[in-house]
């Protein structure tokens, strides 16, 4: 029985046997998934809306609503998860047999920590974009200025050597 060191190719390539010749031959793209769609045994949608703690199944331990200040309730759950992580360490040492509601509590201001980041994404990537764009422009003006002053030294350059040549 003989066997091949790399299976055939799928059928496919068939399609394309015209494309050189006429490159409008081959089939069109699929088109975009829009919607939720399945991969590998997981649900996953094309919307990119972040989902609310609710919706998640977790309490909301920061103010619900779209006015936010979001570096002091950032702030808020980091010193709340200061004292629980200092709690954690005296229930461990005291009565480490009660530790599981700790953990749960550190657990939830993680949670609320990660929700609360992941809600200033866009911003980021607003920003993060804008000084891309920034840099772009400034890297831009710049190579004009150089390409401005090696004119100008081109130039220079060559009435020298017309004055030599007139001189001669």
């Amino acid at each position: 029985m003989a066997t091949a060191t790399y299976p055939p190719p799928p059928p496919y390539y068939r399609l394309y046997k015209d494309y050189v010749q006429d490159p409008q031959s081959a089939p069109e793209p699929p088109p975009p998934i829009e919607g939720t769609y399945t991969c590998f045994g997981g649900t996953y949608t094309t919307d990119d809306v972040l989902p609310s703690l609710e919706e998640q199944g977790v309490r909301q331990l920061y103010p619900k609503g779209p006015n936010i200040d979001f570096k002091k309730e950032l702030r808020s759950l980091n010193r709340e998860l200061q004292l629980h992580l200092l709690e954690l360490a005296d229930v461990l040492v005291e009565r480490p047999s009660q530790y599981a509601r700790r953990v749960e509590e550190i657990s939830l201001i993680f949670k609320n920590l990660h929700h609360l980041l992941n809600s200033l994404r866009p911003h980021q990537a607003r920003a993060t974009l804008i000084h891309i764009l920034e840099l772009q422009i400034q890297q831009r003006k710049q190579a004009v200025e150089d390409i401005k002053r090696r004119r100008e030294e081109v130039q220079r350059v060559l009435k020298e050597s017309l004055g030599t040549l007139d001189g001669h």
